[in-house]
């Protein structure tokens, strides 16, 4: 009898083990609710595109991805991580818009040593100090987008500069970013409250009184058309307003349907819906197939971010649970990506060009970005040689 009872424990334990083994849980923390969940969505909708391009399989695993609304709040990003890792204990974690919301949830998924992969916010300090082993970042870190507007804007030959953003975590480092590589004189510089505020015109008025060469501002989801709307109507149109993350594929057709002109405008970024490689080309055709338009750089992030797992899943086989090869592998970075090849650096965070690009009208008038020029080359982020990985 005892040998029947050990031998059908075995059984169930092997049947348990097989079981395990068929799939892959992953955790996708983004925002669903609030007005936010306009990027949120963007970003659901690339990821499940990129599953339905697998065929919802990563080398002999089935894929399963769990969405989790963090609410645009950081303890309500927090809390769904924990269900995500206690509760459906997923396999590894991924997303994150808000670099607030991703550092107060790191430590839930790297305390459980599990994968965690930003798949936009990356805070200064996970690419420093804080870095981790179990920690990737898929798009880039806070102040590069900006380092390169700073670049861009010295090479236009701008002497002067005022400079706007929301004073957290993100705002902060995109603030640094630019102020690390402009050479011209910032004459005034606000940063202001997150995400309530909606009425700039004291700001406004400040920036008239400045009269800089130029304007830069970090303002991502509703916030950016709201800010550039109010801009305009401060009768601002006249002085070059430079951005990042703020002028998307999100916000650019209801600056189109609203009639508030655009159309050339200067941005920074590491990716255009016109980067020429294979993987971008079937991304954003596939993207606009099914839902009429372009992507935004946050689904491009998204999209990769899948392909990124993948090759690491099929590196060990299916056996998720080797860790040291499935992080040997992210380290390689050997995908097809969206922007083409790069090279992941030392603290996990991308080493990769950033363009300019420029706002324009496609070949059927809707509006859209294309790159106009390489602002940083194989750029690798300031804060890597903090990491002790």
């Amino acid at each position: 009898m005892m040998k029947q009872l050990l031998g059908a424990a075995a059984a169930v334990a092997l049947l348990s083990t097989a079981a395990a083994a068929e799939s892959i849980k992953i955790g996708f923390v983004t925002t669903l609710t609030t007005p936010a969940a306009v990027i949120g969505k963007d970003i659901r909708n690339a990821v499940n595109l990129a599953v339905e391009t697998i065929g919802a399989k990563m080398g002999p695993l089935d894929v399963e991805v769990i969405f989790a609304d963090d609410e645009f709040n950081s303890q309500k990003g927090k809390q769904a991580t924990e269900r995500l890792v206690e509760r459906d204990n997923v396999d590894l974690v991924a997303g994150y818009i808000w670099s607030n919301v991703l550092l107060a949830s790191a430590p839930v998924v790297l305390g459980a040593n599990k994968i965690l992969i930003s798949a936009n916010a990356g805070p200064s300090s996970l690419a420093g100090e804080r870095c981790n082993a179990n920690f990737f970042n898929i798009s880039w870190q806070n102040d590069q987008t900006p380092m390169a507007m700073g670049e861009l804007l010295n090479n236009k030959g701008v002497k002067s500069l005022y400079v706007i953003g929301p004073n957290y975590a993100a705002g902060q480092n995109m603030v640094a970013g630019v102020e690390r590589t402009f050479k011209g004189k910032i004459i005034g510089k606000d940063m202001t409250v997150w995400p309530s505020q909606r009425d700039w015109s004291a700001e406004l008025t400040k920036v008239k009184a400045a009269k800089p060469e130029g304007v830069f501002i970090f303002y991502p989801g509703g916030s950016g058309p709201a800010f550039i709307k109010q801009y305009v109507q401060a009768g601002l149109g006249s002085v070059p307003l430079y951005s990042v993350f703020t002028l998307d594929s999100i916000s650019l057709p209801l600056f189109q349907k609203a009639g508030i002109d655009v159309l050339g405008t200067t941005m920074t970024q590491f990716w255009a819906p016109d980067l020429d490689n294979a993987q971008n080309k079937k991304f954003v055709a596939d993207f606009r197939a099914k839902h009429g338009r372009y992507p935004s750089f946050y689904a491009a992030q998204a999209y990769d971010s899948i392909f990124f797992i993948k090759s690491a899943v099929e590196a060990v086989n299916g056996n998720i649970k080797d860790l040291d090869g499935m992080r040997a592998a992210l380290e390689k970075a050997d995908f097809p990506s969206i922007r083409g090849k790069f090279k992941m650096g030392p603290n996990h965070f991308p080493i990769q060009n950033f363009y300019s690009r420029e706002v324009v009208a496609d070949a059927d008038g809707n509006w859209t970005t294309k790159i106009t020029g390489v602002a940083l080359k194989d750029h690798q982020d300031v804060y890597a040689k903090d990491c002790k990985m």
